[in-house]
């Protein structure tokens, strides 16, 4: 495991030693982290909060680890039109956030639960959108199929899991709402702009296995 002040180059990982190190790592999940991290002058999000899960799905490409992102549709009441991991609300029905994260990206991208591997959960990442979101970080075969729920996403697409998880990729941008500036994590990716829960969950994921 990386001592203090240093931290493991996920470029020189296979999806394979990437996944076993998260393992070895998230052993125990720690306390819930979220917006409120880089906005502790905002009252805590504690009442009210609707559980969520989703997948953070690590294909093991022969190029290198890559994580698969999803675009949601203009339409949706939540997130709309935002760059995110499959998943959504855990069901009544579902026996842990890892059921609810498989059930979500069976729905959402067609991915066969049978060919996911899950690894491990992170600590719960919440939103100031009202979501306590569980992440749950897998692997996936390069051989998976994905067939669209186009109702939910207009596109899936993949992302070298080294660049998700290189600091030097990762920004603090800010908003103003409700005449207050709120900031939050982001990682422009080419043309693509993944920022907010999604960047923070992958900030989060970067500090907990690679630091």
């Amino acid at each position: 495991m990386a001592g203090a002040g240093s931290s493991t180059s996920i470029g020189a990982l296979s999806a394979t030693e990437f996944l076993a190190l998260a393992a070895e790592r998230l052993t125990a999940v720690g306390a819930p982290g979220g917006d409120d991290v880089l906005n502790p002058d905002l009252p805590p999000m504690t009442a009210h909060l609707t559980d969520a899960a989703v997948l953070i799905p690590v294909v093991d490409r022969a190029g290198g680890a890559t994580v698969i992102l999803t675009q949601r549709t203009a339409d949706l009441r939540t997130h709309s039109g935002q760059i995110a991991f499959p998943g959504g609300k855990i069901e009544p029905d579902d026996a842990t956030a890892a059921a609810a994260a498989l059930r979500e990206a069976e729905e959402e991208i067609g991915l066969d639960p049978k060919l996911v591997r899950v690894v491990a959960e992170l600590p719960a990442y919440v939103s100031r959108t009202g979501f306590r979101i569980v992440p749950v970080l897998a692997g996936v075969p390069a051989e998976h199929v994905l067939t669209l729920n186009v109702s939910e996403v207009t596109e899936a697409f993949e992302v070298p899991l080294a660049f998700l998880l290189d600091p030097a990729n990762h920004r603090q941008g800010s908003r103003t709402f409700a005449g207050k500036a709120r900031y939050f994590w982001e990682i422009p990716y080419g043309d693509r702009y993944i920022w907010g829960v999604t960047a923070g969950i992958l900030r989060g994921l970067y500090e907990q296995v690679c630091l």
